[in-house]
């Protein structure tokens, strides 16, 4: 077998075919696969690829079959566990808990090809069949579920995930570089219960001999019992994300048992970035995949261009914090325009590259030049609540990017569609990127987060003041009318972030009735690990201030609140009705323009008199 031109075995047969009689690591994923560097498991089985390590794929196994997880065998140092590319629960659950009907990373679409909570039960399906082969569980679930969290689901506090799962490590964050030390010391012979060292991982200990100056956090019972407690240790987790001033943290649970994080993994170097990016990926689903059906996720990513991860921007229901980390990492442009020119390539490629970017596609690099030997500030925050005196505000490298893009052969449009932070935008003082996003990155309309703008919702989101998002709004139009084009923004409104009360929602309505806006794009707050809004949700605390804060946690009153926002639906009468009411804005029922809805019994009446008067 050519191995540059194929992807992993997925089975004993095709193992064969590479010369092999057994592997080193199995690799267990939630998602169908997808030999992108999209998907986490491509790049790290293309990695230890890359460290001379033989790598076997099991995707979406059987989880009430033993054998499903037996493919190869008993890998010789250990199985590498990951629910995909989305927490599990994420996955397959609406943030009202309702069953999703189809999955975007199952070939065909078929919706329930992986479990609830699946790092957990895959770990423990190994354990059944594997006694004593290391466990190293990954990927955003794992990485979100490290130590002690809220879970919307099953609305309790859970212990970390490790202990669940009957694992012996998890390799958190974006991982390159630690399951590499991982797997050089279990070839090496050190067994996995004294790997408690590695920078990028958690473990567990019956003792804390091996730890060095810890950070003890409350033991998990306290966490459980109380939401006061709970929010402390949150926020003590959250102010050690940081790879240079994070400290090894401690989580005590039952008597003679530790939870152990070490701190975070160093960022990559841009040639590090280059390297992950330069693999052998075939950019394709696997054939044994395309069998069963279209892999749906691929649509959109195929040609699209990852240019840097990381994010500063901060928000509080996001969970990149704890995931890619604050620190914002780049790629060359010589690395990303090689890919490019190998996706104008592909057969299907039509001309349209159809993203350029990261977590925020307008953040090239880290945001001011201390990050890069001393870390992030532990204390505040880069752009909220106003930005920092020492944010480094630039898009030169980014607009050289695009406009290297654009000249390809081939490329007949270069789209930007990953989020655009307006608040950055707007403190570029050059305003060539916006004249150039207008010009040539859009098609018609561009989609940005504003979010909210009652300006507490906007301090519990972590978010700018809405005076900024007007300031870019009138910014934008200008631009496009010097380029004498029509093209309209459409920005993301979230309902029910805490913070939010129905007076709040009536305020985000009444925006968007004064723009004539019916808002297409409307997310209810989603509640998923480790995010600070998520501890905010399940405490009524802010972590940041240890101040209470209102949160609308009735199924009724999110559904009042994201009602509002489409009081024009018909559907949503009886709901906005209610929430007027509640909130004392009976001013907003009538049949001017202000209001939201018309009485409808008067309503009734003012016709009937109208037909009796034209049939006189």
């Amino acid at each position: 077998m050519n191995q540059s031109n194929a992807c992993l075995p997925m089975s004993r047969k095709e193992m064969k075919q590479y010369g092999w009689s057994e592997v080193d690591f199995v690799c267990v994923s939630g998602d169908a696969y997808v030999d992108h560097p999209s998907f986490g498991l491509a790049i790290i089985s293309r990695i230890l690829e890359r460290h001379g390590y033989r790598v076997g794929i099991i995707s979406q196994p059987d989880w009430k079959n033993k054998e499903s997880i037996a493919v190869f065998g008993e890998p010789r140092f250990g199985f590498l566990v990951s629910s995909g590319n989305m927490d599990s629960m994420v996955n397959h659950y609406s943030v009202f808990k309702k069953r999703r009907s189809t999955d975007a990373y199952t070939a065909g679409g078929k919706m329930g090809k992986r479990p609830d909570y699946a790092v957990a039960v895959y770990g423990n399906l190994i354990r059944q069949t594997y006694k004593k082969t290391p466990i190293i569980l990954g990927g955003i679930e794992a990485s979100l579920r490290r130590l002690a969290h809220y879970d919307y689901w099953s609305n309790k506090i859970k212990r970390s995930v490790l202990l669940d799962a009957g694992a012996d490590m998890i390799v958190y964050g974006m991982a390159e570089k630690a399951i590499v030390e991982v797997a050089d010391a279990l070839a090496s012979g050190i067994e996995i219960k004294d790997l408690n060292y590695i920078n990028g991982t958690v473990v567990k200990c019956k003792d804390l001999n091996a730890t060095y100056n810890p950070l003890v956090l409350p033991d998990f019972t306290e966490v459980q019992e109380s939401k006061e407690i709970y929010a402390k240790s949150f926020y003590q987790q959250y102010q050690n994300t940081d790879p240079f001033h994070g400290k090894q943290l401690v989580e005590p649970y039952a008597k003679h048992l530790y939870v152990v994080q070490n701190p975070p993994a160093l960022p990559l170097s841009q040639l590090e970035m280059d390297d992950i990016y330069a693999l052998p990926y075939t950019g394709e689903v696997h054939p044994s995949e395309l069998e069963k059906g279209k892999v749906g996720a691929i649509d959109e990513i195929r040609f699209s261009l990852t240019s840097s991860r990381g994010c500063f921007g901060g928000c509080t229901f996001c969970s990149l914090t704890f995931h890619q980390g604050r620190i914002v990492q780049n790629r060359s442009h010589a690395s990303i325009l090689q890919e490019a020119q190998k996706m104008i390539k592909h057969p299907a490629f039509k001309g349209y590259i159809h993203d350029v970017g990261g977590p925020t596609a307008n953040f090239r690099h880290p945001s001011c030049q201390k990050q890069l030997s001393k870390g992030v500030c532990k204390h505040k925050q880069c752009l909220f609540p106003s930005p920092c005196k020492e944010l480094y505000v630039d898009h030169r490298d980014y607009l050289q990017l695009l406009r290297k893009l654009r000249k390809l052969e081939g490329v007949k449009k270069v789209f930007i569609r990953s989020g655009i932070r307006f608040d950055y935008l707007t403190l570029d003082k050059a305003k060539s990127f916006l004249t150039e996003l207008c010009q040539h990155h859009i098609s018609g309309q561009l989609r940005v987060a504003p979010e909210h703008v009652s300006e507490a919702v906007l301090q519990g989101m972590g978010k700018s003041n809405h005076a900024v998002y007007q300031q870019f709004v009138k910014a934008f139009e200008r631009e496009n009318q010097k380029l004498g084009k029509k093209q309209f923004i459409v920005p993301y409104l979230m309902s029910s972030h805490p913070a939010s009360t129905l007076q709040d929602g009536i305020k985000l309505a009444e925006y968007c009735r004064d723009l004539a806006f019916m808002p297409e794009q409307v997310q209810d707050f989603y509640p998923t690990p480790s995010t600070i809004a998520t501890c905010m949700y399940h405490t009524g605390i802010d972590p940041r201030t240890m101040k209470a804060v209102y949160v609308a946690k009735s199924s009724q009153e999110k559904a009042l609140q994201r009602a509002l926002i489409h009081y024009r639906n018909p559907k949503n009468y009886a709901l906005v009705l209610e929430a007027l009411k509640q909130a004392g804005r009976q001013d907003l029922i009538g049949f001017d323009k202000k209001s939201f809805i018309k009485p409808r019994i008067l309503a009734k009446a003012k016709k009937k008199s109208i037909y009796k008067r034209k049939k006189r």
